[in-house]
């Protein structure tokens, strides 16, 4: 199987050019090609000699994604797509607009294995965990097809960041690489739903990115219920994690909390997680649940809603109603994967 040149730092390529007979300054400029300028072949590296291309093509490849669907909101210009990967698994990326910049929430895997019971990712469980390359090419892509550049990414599409672990962190890398797209990885959130031993992991990488924790409940006996995942990671000790990511990176985490009418919903639920936050260096970003209809969750009322904000911020936890975006489109993690997959069955 060819190496694909885009999954590549850009030492790993200067090593590649050594083995081909290049000279390693060659590296230099096929990177700034993949990276800056979003080549999609050796064809259309036009300082390199012809003699170097066609070496290239015969050892090499570039790893590229063929966009399948494209929904553009007429609310508010959120645009979703599905792109194709070259074994067929379909993904899906997001666009969104800000008063801060334009911002792309990515898929790290097709699909996943994490079984969350209020996300349509997980119905048909993963495909394929995406390589550096595949997670890059959906920031690449989008740029072009819309014109504008992207200045944060989100690894919040389908997908569980820390089960593609080692991908995940060289995807981090390479679009933070100063040769490269150059994106501060302050503005790259990753999200999780709760692998402690790779929370811990993530704390030993010395990254300025945001952690997301999806959290979706405020004790166990919710959590395990909707999150099956959440058994082998218990709250008591996912929250110890949390607190020992904080200590060790001295970076705020983000508590991702979908509300779901008369299951994780009421005052007494916001209470008992205002109560575990306690002390915690952290946000909470309350979610409407999106409707699956798959399932049988609703979503919480707009009472219910801010009556759940009004108890966090009461008690001082920092709080927020995630702002619905793409309404018109579809845009939950899922949906649109899942019925262009129906239709295609």
């Amino acid at each position: 199987m060819k190496t694909d040149l885009k999954s590549l730092t850009l030492p790993e390529l200067e090593a590649e050019m050594l083995l081909i007979g290049e000279k390693k300054f060659r590296a230099k400029q096929i990177y700034r090609w993949l990276h800056v300028k979003y080549a999609d072949s050796f064809s259309q590296m036009s300082d390199l000699s012809e003699n170097l291309r066609a070496k290239l093509e015969e050892n090499y490849t570039i790893g590229s994604l063929k966009q399948v669907k494209k929904l553009v909101s007429k609310i508010d210009n959120t645009t979703k797509y599905l792109f194709e990967l070259d074994n067929n698994c379909i993904i899906e990326s997001v666009f969104m607009q800000y008063s801060y910049g334009n911002t792309v929430c990515i898929s790290t895997q097709a699909g996943c294995r994490m079984g969350c019971t209020f996300c349509a990712s997980t119905l048909d469980g993963v495909e394929k965990s995406l390589s550096p390359s595949e997670m890059l090419s959906q920031v690449y892509e989008i740029e072009k097809d819309k014109g504008e550049t992207v200045s944060g990414v989100v690894l919040m599409g389908s997908g569980e960041p820390l089960d593609n672990y080692d991908n995940v962190i060289k995807f981090i890398k390479l679009i933070n690489s100063k040769e490269g797209k150059n994106m501060g990885q302050r503005h790259i959130t990753l999200s999780t739903c709760g692998l402690i031993n790779k929370i811990y992991e993530l704390a030993d990488e010395d990254l300025q990115i945001t952690l997301a924790v999806s959290l979706h409940a405020p004790n166990d006996m919710i959590r395990n219920r909707i999150m099956p995942v959440s058994k082998a990671n218990p709250m008591d000790k996912l929250l110890q994690a949390c607190r020992d990511y904080v200590a060790k990176t001295n970076r705020r985490i983000t508590f991702e909390y979908s509300l779901i009418k008369d299951v994780n919903d009421s005052a007494e639920n916001a209470k008992e997680l205002a109560e575990k936050l306690k002390g915690l260096l952290c946000h909470v970003n309350l979610i409407p649940v999106n409707d699956v209809k798959e399932r049988d969750y609703v979503r919480s009322t707009n009472e219910a809603v801010k009556r759940f904000e009004g108890i966090l911020t009461s008690r001082g936890i920092e709080t927020t109603v995630r702002r619905k975006l793409g309404s018109d489109i579809d845009a939950a993690c899922g949906q649109l994967r899942k019925r262009y997959k129906d239709e295609k069955r």
